[in-house]
C-alpha cells in the first residue's frame, strides 16, 4: 500500500515549518510566505542518544509520512576531528544543529558526509558548512564528480572505495555501494574501532522506536520496503549487502528507524537473501 500523498505533502509542510526565518540575518523579512506552524508542527523535536562509544544519534520524528511516524536521523562521531553523517533537510537544520551543539560546538565539526545526494541526506549541507568554517564534505569519487563539486559551497574531498580517514581516535572507511539502496553515487561509512556501520537508507523502517534496539529489524525493513519501494534492485544488490556483512558490524546506524545492536552480519545477509528472492520471483526463476 502506497503512503497517502496528502499526508506526505503535509509532512513536507512540517519540515518547512521547522526552518528558522533568521538563518540569513540580512535577508528581507519573509511575511505571509507560509502559514504559522500548527501545534503539531511546532511539537516536532530532535532527540539525542549515544548509541555506541562516542557515536551520537539525533532523531526527528515526523508524523504523516507513514503510520506511527517516520524518523530522520543524523549521527555524530566524536573524535579529535568530529564527523557528522547525514546533514538532514534544510528545514530541519535549526532543530538538528541545536541538538548537535549540546554535544559539541558546531564550529568544531571537521568532516561532513552522507550516503547519497538526496534532500534528507544533504539538503542542509551548505548550512552546516557555513556554521562550521573548518568542515569539509567527504564523499565517494562518484558523488563528488556527479554533484558535490558543484553543489557544495566549499570543495569536497573525494574518497576512493575503501579509503580510510583517521579523524583522531576513530578510523572511518568509505565504501562504495552504487545503487544500493539507490543512487549511482551511493555509499556508506564504517567506523572500524567500535564496528559501527552507518547504513544510510538500508533497513529503513517506520515508527518512533527506541534509539537502539536488539529486536528484529529485518521484518520491519521488509514491510516498509513493500510500502515505499525505495530499493533499487540490480545485479550488485546482493553482493553489495554481503560485502557489508563480511565486516561483521556490531552496530547498524540506520537513517530512518531504530539503530541496531547485535549480529549485523546476520541482518545484512538476511536483507540480501530477501532481495535476491525478490529478484528471482520477478524473473520467474
Amino acid at each position: 500500500m502506497n503512503p497517502d500523498c496528502t499526508d506526505f505533502n503535509r509532512s513536507r509542510t512540517i519540515l518547512s515549518a521547522a526552518r528558522d526565518d533568521d538563518l540569513a540575518p540580512d535577508a528581507p523579512a519573509r511575511t505571509n510566505c507560509r502559514p504559522q506552524p500548527s501545534r503539531e508542527e511546532a511539537a516536532v523535536q530532535t532527540q539525542t542518544d549515544e548509541i555506541a562509544p562516542g557515536v551520537y544519534r539525533f532523531s526527528t520524528v515526523v508524523e504523516g509520512i507513514a503510520p506511527g511516524g517516520f524518523s530522520f536521523n543524523q549521527f555524530l562521531l566524536m573524535a579529535d576531528e568530529p564527523m557528522l553523517f547525514h546533514c538532514g533537510a534544510r528545514g530541519m537544520f535549526p532543530l538538528v544543529s541545536a541538538a548537535v551543539a549540546k554535544v559539541t560546538p558546531i564550529e568544531n565539526l571537521r568532516w561532513i558526509s552522507f550516503g547519497h545526494v538526496e534532500s534528507d541526506e544533504c539538503g542542509a549541507m551548505n548550512q552546516w558548512l557555513a556554521a562550521a568554517p573548518n568542515a569539509q564534505i567527504v564523499h565517494g569519487q562518484m558523488g563528488c564528480n556527479l554533484s558535490l563539486n558543484d553543489l557544495a559551497d566549499r570543495p569536497p574531498r573525494a574518497l576512493a572505495n575503501g579509503e580510510v580517514i583517521d579523524i583522531g581516535g576513530k578510523r572511518v572507511r568509505w565504501i562504495d555501494t552504487p545503487h544500493v539502496p539507490h543512487g549511482w553515487e551511493a555509499g556508506v561509512i564504517y567506523e572500524e574501532g567500535a564496528g559501527v556501520l552507518f547504513c544510510g537508507d538500508l533497513f529503513t523502517h517506520t515508527g518512533a522506536g527506541p534509539a537502539l534496539t536488539e529486536a528484529d529489524i529485518l521484518g520491519p525493513a521488509v514491510g516498509t520496503e513493500s510500502m515505499f519501494h525505495a530499493m533499487c534492485m540490480g545485479l550488485n544488490t546482493g553482493p553489495a549487502l554481503r560485502a557489508l556483512a563480511a565486516l561483521e558490524p556490531k552496530t547498524l546506524a540506520i537513517m530512518h528507524g531504530s539503530s541496531f545492536a547485535g549480529d549485523g552480519a546476520a541482518a545484512l545477509n538476511g536483507l540480501a537473501d530477501h532481495y535476491e528472492a525478490e529478484a528471482r520471483a520477478a524473473l520467474g526463476a
